[in-house]
């Protein structure tokens, strides 16, 4: 028999019985039932219960063991006593008669409980991750992750991708985020840059004439934790394709992400066609351009009707105004309303005002605190540009645009959830499409690139000479699931003209293209194709599968919020030998 183990701590059925085994594994849990010891045996496969009564040999020894020592089990599998079978375990109908027992492994008193799913603090957990691994809702997670990183590698090359691995040392780029140093020896005051994304490399092999690539790339950007954004690194589906247009790319993008959450989303249904949303339509019917279309809600633009000469209601004359609708909100107690001002007021906004509707003697009327001040036709246009009727209420934001619609997407999420009017158990997926090329800085009071200074805009260099740089749209998508932004992507500026145009618009000289993406603008001076690509995460897609809402739920050794590897003990100091070695002198801030 082998050293540790016949078979795993899953495998054991009923056609077993009868057969001596040889276990390893953990001891998950230890219950003491009127002097016979029952042993809960984890590994990696699963669990068996293992029963250690006072006549078997192995008694003395089991009572010895506590949870998570690591042990050898030898004895006789048996099926349960009728009545005792547990139907919800995969090895449920048998248990071992141990005879044998090997401590292998002892454990100290326990930082945190492996058994049950119980919270625990992040310090502690993370300190502890091997540990927390060891929890079960976790590892199905981990275990989770690799499945869906498999799957999407097989629906990749089913597409004639080929999958390629760019380099880790690199030079800086501007590319929106900070990067991560690390200093040269060999070369003395210079430094490499860890990769943002393998952006310009991607590129390039288009330009090498790969025509195909992917890879589960792992990317690198110094800034601060979300739920959705790990802090230091993180991985995408990176892919880059030749001779494509904006549509190609997502034909060749949705069944890869449809099928991997086909098949590993427990049975939710799934977007079939990704609907194409523009940009400015997103963000005025969800007050987002990472809508979460599970909910069903639609805001509308009532800033027109709030202008007209026969509504006194002051507050919103001369601002945007949105209303999100709220069906059957009539129904509510005044405490719904209030609690949603409060809200309101706590997000930095004045408060949500509001109209209820309702009907008296066939004619709709308006009621709430700024009902008095709208006129019937006015209240009648409210309702049917907000898509309400008698029942129903509107709900408003107003301010600049931008925090009217920001304001009112939240609001839509809230008013959804409190309504119970959101679906949960499904994947909705979107494109969002039409992304301006240019928005206007106001602290710097000039053009500047509002999403991706690569991206083809649309109507090429004849539109970059002639139309005023704040209409003009770029080839650039993204794609969003249940709210939550999986990927940016573009079909990219490969003609250094065009590229030269975009950014004198933007205010950056040919020098600067030369200067930061001068192996990028060089290779395209001889022969680049057409090429676009996007990058899913690969942690928010492992996140939205396993129906977690932090990233650190799906990803092995997470850092924690302040960007600190508890485990590892990173980041740490370099001794005076390294640094003499890298040429570098510390100038640390003044401690208080």
């Amino acid at each position: 028999m082998h050293r540790y183990r016949s078979h795993n701590c899953g495998e054991s059925r009923e056609a077993h019985a009868g057969e001596k085994i040889r276990l390893s594994g953990w001891c998950h849990r230890i219950r003491d039932h009127g002097g016979v010891l029952f042993i809960d045996l984890r590994d990696h496969y699963g669990l068996t219960q293992c029963v250690v009564d006072p006549d078997s040999p192995a008694f003395k020894a089991a009572e010895k063991l506590r949870s998570e020592w690591v042990a050898r089990l030898d004895g006789e599998v048996r099926k349960r006593p009728a009545g005792t079978e547990n139907p919800d375990m995969p090895t449920g109908l048998v248990e071992v008669y141990v005879t044998e027992i090997e401590v292998l492994g002892p454990a100290a008193e326990l930082p945190l409980p492996v058994f049950g799913d119980l919270p625990y603090p992040e310090e502690t957990r993370l300190k502890y991750r091997f540990l927390d691994l060891r929890r079960e809702k976790l590892h199905a997670n981990i275990m989770l992750r690799g499945q869906v990183i498999d799957s999407l590698r097989q629906r990749m090359k089913s597409q004639g991708f080929f999958e390629f691995q760019t380099p880790i040392l690199t030079a800086s780029s501007p590319e929106g985020a900070r990067d991560f140093l690390v200093p040269s020896r060999i070369h003395p005051g210079k430094f490499y840059a860890l990769p943002q994304a393998p952006q310009q490399f991607k590129q390039l092999l288009m330009v090498a004439g790969f025509d195909r690539y992917f890879q589960i790339a792992p990317c690198f950007r110094d800034e601060d934790a979300r739920a959705d954004r790990s802090p230091g690194e993180f991985y995408q589906l990176d892919i880059e394709m030749s001779f494509v247009t904006q549509e190609d790319v997502f034909a060749c993008v949705e069944p890869v992400l449809r099928g991997v959450f086909e098949e590993f989303g427990g049975g939710k249904p799934v977007t079939q066609s990704f609907p194409k949303i523009a940009f400015r339509d997103a963000m005025l019917k969800y007050g987002s351009d990472k809508p979460d279309l599970r909910n069903p809600l639609i805001i509308a633009d009532v800033s027109a009707e709030f202008a007209r000469d026969d509504v006194s209601f002051k507050a919103f004359k001369g601002k945007v105004v949105r209303a999100i609708p709220a069906p059957g909100a009539a129904a509510q107690p005044r405490s719904f309303f209030d609690k949603l001002n409060d809200w309101a007021r706590s997000e930095g906004a004045p408060g949500l005002g509001y109209i209820i509707f309702d009907e008296e003697n066939g004619a709709l009327i308006g009621k709430g605190p700024i009902a008095k001040f709208i006129p019937p036709e006015a209240l009648a246009a409210l309702a049917a540009k907000g898509g309400v009727k008698a029942g129903d209420a509107l709900f408003f934001s107003a301010g600049e645009e931008l925090k009217a619609a920001k304001l009112a997407g939240a609001a839509r999420l809230r008013v959804g959830t409190e309504l119970g009017l959101s679906k949960t158990d499904v994947f909705e997926f979107c494109w969002i499409v039409d992304f301006p090329m240019y928005e206007y800085n106001e602290d710097d009071k000039k053009i500047d690139f509002s999403h991706n200074p690569f991206s083809m805009p649309q109507g090429g260099l004849e539109a970059l000479e002639s139309k005023d740089p704040l209409d003009l749209l770029a080839y650039q998508y993204d794609i969003v699931c249940n709210g939550i932004e999986l990927s940016s992507g573009a079909i990219r500026n490969h003609r250094p003209d065009i590229m030269k145009k975009a950014f004198e618009i933007a205010g950056y000289g040919e020098n600067v293209l030369i200067e930061k993406f001068g192996g990028m603008y060089r290779a395209f001076q001889y022969g680049a194709p057409p090429h676009g690509g996007i990058a899913p995460g690969v942690d928010r897609i492992v996140m939205l599968l396993a129906g977690e809402e932090n990233l650190r739920e799906v990803v092995l050794f997470p850092m924690n919020q302040r960007a600190e590897d508890l485990l590892m003990g990173a980041p740490s100091e370099a001794t005076a030998k390294q640094l003499r070695e890298l040429h570098i002198r510390l100038n640390l801030p003044e401690k208080g």
